[in-house]
């Protein structure tokens, strides 16, 4: 299809998120694309017209475009899937004569994800957690796995990679989800290897070392979604009101200067360097960094050359309510200030400097001075009986002393909620604790051993000068990858799915060994210690269950100074909050979750069966003495001023423009012209996307 040609696109509702997540509608429209349509809303037919269509392979969706196809809508079809079509949905179109006729290429973009940063990828799923691990859903958890796989398996080809790969295998465990990871662990594989042995090109040559895909889930750290983490992304995330939806916003707290009002949604995103800079830095140092950053401003800016005030938060704030020119710059600052401010207030306000001291205890095992804590009951009890606590930090501190000691008397658990004055719901989050793995009960005379940690304790730093008594914890994850750089991570733990063929070369390349490659044709005995200049290996870690922000900031660090490539991929983010409503809803009746595997399957429209209605005939010639005012007709309405003289212009010979004019479309989105610059108004009021960019 060439280039010049032009052309309609089709989405649907999958998709459309998808597309309006990576690109701008105007770089859409640049290519030769006249409108830009969801394939389940009403449109007009245009069998001059070639048509792309970019769809997900669901059952209801096909049936749309099979209406379509029957109905010959459109002159050709050019089919792009975001993901492998099944079996049965692709014979579908195989057996229909319209199909054959009308589609001239189809293929697959493997698509189905959403990037949110640079190295993390969530499947925006947080239905996944239920359907891992409630009860009442074990029948929907092999269709879970194969989805899962499938789009675990699109991120491997999009990055170029065929992994080998190893899970988290807790065998020591007995609760059900101990084998969650094995199982989802081989559905990778078989997609992986059925990929690769009908894509001759995959993968394609690379000089870097080949990629490590490892697969665990949420079961693996249960400390990390309930610790209080004081970096600036998972600080804010568990302590401020951001609206999460396809984009993260944030409402103020309470009005500030060079804010407009109170309430004011601002979008956090890439494209916000301050935020890409600072996002895991931790709050005592952000501070510092924003006066630093702003002294350097007012540099670069003769405007504040005559200002001698130190900066501080409320001076740069008063300065940036006057700088009606640096909007862009300004509102930025202002965003980061306020939401800076606010999370330093509700921290002060919830005291969680001193809940925070007592959860590093807890979570480490070991207190200030890297030692084992002493009356760690007392300070737990302290804090549950004092009012300034909240109370989901109560139950958080209650969930993290009964992981600490492995379990307590349901007497002393009694205890502890009496203490929290919680409500009786709450205790249920702490018994579904026990579905990921979680030791909450003990009897009297228990000969169980208090759980070890599994990744070690951390040891004593060298240097406690960059290190805050308030953030000791880090994320099992973390110790994943160090343990994997340095050659020693267990492969009981985390065994390979292909032991006799991955296990030789998966203990290469690590601190001291150069890496094998199944891409290099350069033997590995010739092979010599890796250069720090060269490509760097990749690993694609996927935490099914979700993953927390603390751990996307591990993932990060570990790039830097385990010089690898690492991307953290999930099937949603999770907030403290969001985690333990997700906990409790594991005893609730299945009906009340509304699971989308529950829901009635999505149909295709009716409408798209309906017959075309066709256009009225035009009105007969009435006489000059009978004239009569006529209502607009679709033709009169479709006419512009100023069209002769375009036309007039392109005769003699004065346009630049080379590419073909677009045809004339009724559809119901509107019509573009060449001349784009004097329709950007009227394009935009179009609305293609469910989002402005």
């Amino acid at each position: 299809m060439s280039c010049l040609t032009w052309k309609l696109l089709i989405l649907d509702g999958g998709s459309q998120k998808l597309v309006d997540g990576v690109v701008k509608e105007d770089d859409i429209l640049e290519l030769n694309v006249t409108n830009v349509e969801r394939i389940e809303d009403r449109r007009q037919a245009n069998k001059e017209m070639d048509v792309v269509y970019l769809l997900s392979p669901l059952p209801h969706i096909v049936d749309c475009l099979k209406a379509d196809l029957e109905r010959r809508r459109y002159r050709r079809s050019f089919i792009i899937w975001t993901s492998p079509p099944r079996s049965d949905i692709q014979s579908r179109l195989d057996q229909s004569t319209s199909a054959r006729q009308q589609i001239v290429h189809a293929s697959v973009l493997n698509i189905d994800y959403y990037p949110r940063e640079s190295h993390l990828i969530t499947f925006r799923d947080p239905w996944s957690f239920p359907t891992l691990y409630h009860p009442a859903c074990n029948q929907l958890v092999k269709q879970h796995m194969e989805d899962l796989a499938q789009k675990i398996v699109s991120i491997c080809v999009s990055l170029g990679e065929y992994p080998t790969i190893r899970y988290f295998d807790p065998r020591t465990q007995s609760h059900e989800a101990r084998v969650l990871c094995s199982h989802l662990a081989r559905f990778v594989q078989a997609e992986l290897d059925q990929y690769a042995k009908f894509n001759h090109d995959f993968p394609p040559p690379s000089p870097r070392p080949r990629g490590l895909l490892i697969i665990t889930d949420r079961t693996m750290d249960l400390f990390a979604p309930l610790v209080h983490e004081f970096t600036y992304q998972a600080m804010v995330h568990d302590l401020l009101p951001l609206v999460e939806a396809d984009k993260t916003y944030y409402k103020s707290l309470e009005s500030q200067p060079g804010m407009a009002h109170k309430g004011k949604e601002q979008e956090i995103c890439e494209k916000d360097g301050i935020w890409v800079k600072y996002r895991h830095l931790h709050m005592k140092d952000l501070l510092d960094e924003l006066v630093k950053d702003f002294e350097t401003f007012k540099k670069q800016n003769p405007e504040f050359a005559n200002s001698d005030n130190p900066a501080t938060i409320n001076s740069i704030k008063d300065m940036l309510a006057g700088l009606p020119k640096y909007q862009e710059g300004k509102e930025a600052y202002s965003l980061h200030l306020s939401m800076t401010q606010d999370a330093m207030t509700v921290f002060q306000e919830r005291r969680l400097a001193d809940v925070a001291s007592v959860e590093q205890s807890l979570a480490t095992g070991l207190d200030e001075d890297y030692k084992k804590p002493k009356n760690v009951a007392d300070q737990v009890i302290r804090l549950l009986d004092d009012d300034a606590i909240h109370f989901p930090d109560r139950l958080r501190l209650i969930i993290q002393y009964l992981l600490y000691r492995d379990g307590l008397l349901p007497m002393d658990i009694s205890k502890l909620l009496a203490h929290a004055r919680l409500p009786a719901q709450d205790s249920e989050v702490i018994y579904n604790l026990e579905l990921l793995g979680a030791h909450i009960t003990r009897v009297l005379k228990d000969s169980r051993p208090v759980a070890q940690y599994q990744f070690g304790k951390k040891e004593a730093p060298l240097s406690s000068a960059n290190e805050s008594g308030l953030s000791r914890f880090e994320p099992a994850l973390k110790f994943v990858l160090e343990e994997y750089s340095r050659g020693t991570l267990d492969q009981s733990l985390f065994p390979f799915t292909k032991p006799h063929l991955d296990a030789a070369e998966g203990l290469m390349g690590q601190e001291n060994v150069s890496q094998a490659s199944l891409r290099s044709a350069k033997p590995t005995w010739a092979r010599t210690r890796p250069s720090n200049t060269g490509p760097r290996q990749r690993i694609i870690v996927f935490m099914a269950g979700g993953a927390t922000y603390s751990e996307s900031r591990a993932c990060y660090e570990a790039s830097q100074y385990l010089d690898k490539d690492i991307y953290l991929s999930t099937t949603h983010m999770l907030t403290p909050s969001l985690y333990l409503r997700q906990v409790g809803d594991l005893s609730v009746d299945r009906r009340r979750l509304d699971l989308p595997a529950d829901r009635p399957k999505p149909r295709a429209p009716d409408h798209l069966f309906e017959k075309d209605t066709p256009l009225p005939p035009p009105p007969p010639p009435s006489s000059s003495k009978d004239t009569k005012i006529q209502p607009l007709t679709d033709d009169m309405r479709r006419m512009r001023m100023g069209d002769d003289g375009a036309r007039s212009k392109a005769a003699n010979g004065n346009s630049h423009d080379h590419r073909p004019p677009p045809p004339q479309s009724s559809s119901a989105g509107g019509r573009l012209t060449k001349d784009r610059e004097k329709d950007g108004e009227k394009k935009k009021k179009h609305h293609f996307f469910s989002s402005k960019k």
